[in-house]
């Protein structure tokens, strides 16, 4: 199963709106005889590229999968069926599957043609890794992740609006392979009109789809000529938008290749739940929030934020630097958002603390 999670783990932000999934055939003899990860964009399906590496070497032998094989017809036929068509022996399953076409049903009917399964093996790690998609069928929006890069004091710039760079150089790779494992990227149009990020994984080979970049502008006030745009065809460029944004420029942006999402909120910005909603029914399950300050704190103001990773230089800066998160109303200790820490890892001279939402 750790095989199989491993597979798994290296399609995260790829597979959307598929969960990543991996799969390990082992043969009646004891022998790995197929290995399969849910491809890029979802198709084929984790246990069909296995048993295709497998062959007549599955049959009698164990299948050991991330998540519940799915019992449904979609784009690709149900994987329950491939595995009963293989002949195998017995299935093991980490994480039932919450779709509510599956959960359940797909362990049912292996069960029902004769084929015994075990249910929970490292589940928690599975579940880790199925976050996404869990909060996408669960919750109906993409698990939302806040990255942070500051000073020890919490800065992100200096008075001035200098920021590159707070961390070094291993911190910032370590940054691009946090995208890399996420579906999307959004930032707010201050820290696109500040810095004009392309928003890429500048990574070479570490994913074969590209990341979605998506910008929250409430009125397009984005640049013709941002960096985002004129890099259309490195990935997609999608706008969170005020319905009521200039029609005109809605045309030209669209014409560019962008796409937009109108959503009702204050003349100031975008009702953010709902976009996340948005991008939740644009199938989206793992998004990656980049800054700046108002987009932070707005996300945290509506417990949005479910994950943190927080790199810290170890440097100081002072009241005069600009914010991580900027204001958001906190009143009492009570109310502030807390998180519990995950995993410490050094980067050069760089710490990232990563962090998970506690109820």
């Amino acid at each position: 199963m750790r095989a199989a999670l491993a597979l798994a783990a290296r399609r995260l932000g790829e597979t959307w709106p598929n969960p990543a999934v991996g799969c390990v055939i082992v043969s009646a003899e004891g022998r790995v005889v197929g290995r399969g990860a849910t491809a890029p964009g979802g198709r084929p399906h984790a246990e069909t590229a296995a048993l295709a590496m497998a062959g007549a070497a599955s049959r009698g032998g164990s299948a050991y999968v991330t998540l519940e094989p799915c019992c449904h017809v979609g784009h690709t036929p149900p994987c329950t069926e491939a595995l009963i068509a293989s002949g195998i022996g017995r299935v093991v399953v980490a994480l039932r599957d919450p779709d509510p076409r599956v959960n359940g049903a797909g362990i049912a009917a292996l069960r029902a043609a004769g084929i015994p399964v075990s249910e929970g093996v490292i589940a928690d790690e599975a579940a880790d890794l199925a976050a996404g998609f869990v909060s996408g069928v669960t919750r109906g929006r993409p698990l939302v992740t806040l990255k942070l890069a500051t000073t020890l004091d919490g800065r992100i710039a200096t008075r001035t609006g200098e920021s590159q760079w707070i961390t070094g150089e291993p911190a910032r790779r370590a940054a691009h392979a946090l995208r890399g494992r996420h579906d999307a990227v959004l930032v707010g149009v201050g820290t696109l009109l500040a810095d004009d990020p392309r928003l890429t994984c500048r990574l070479s080979g570490f994913r074969a789809r590209p990341l979605v970049r998506v910008i929250a502008d409430s009125h397009l006030r984005t640049r013709l000529t941002a960096s985002v745009l004129a890099s259309l065809d490195l990935g997609p460029v999608w706008f969170l938008i005020h319905d009521r944004a200039d029609a005109a420029r809605q045309r030209v942006f669209s014409d560019l290749g962008a796409r937009l999402f109108p959503l009702p909120g204050a003349e100031a910005g975008v009702d953010l739940a709902a976009g996340l909603r948005a991008l939740g029914q644009a199938g989206i399950t793992r998004l990656l929030v980049e800054g700046g300050a108002q987009l932070a704190a707005a996300l945290l103001r509506d417990d949005l934020v479910d994950r943190l990773a927080w790199f810290h230089a170890p440097t100081v800066m002072g009241g005069d630097g600009w914010p991580a998160a900027q204001g958001f109303g906190v009143a009492s200790l009570a109310a502030l958002p807390r998180f519990a820490r995950r995993a410490v890892t050094l980067f050069g001279e760089d710490v990232l603390s990563e962090f998970e939402r506690t109820e």
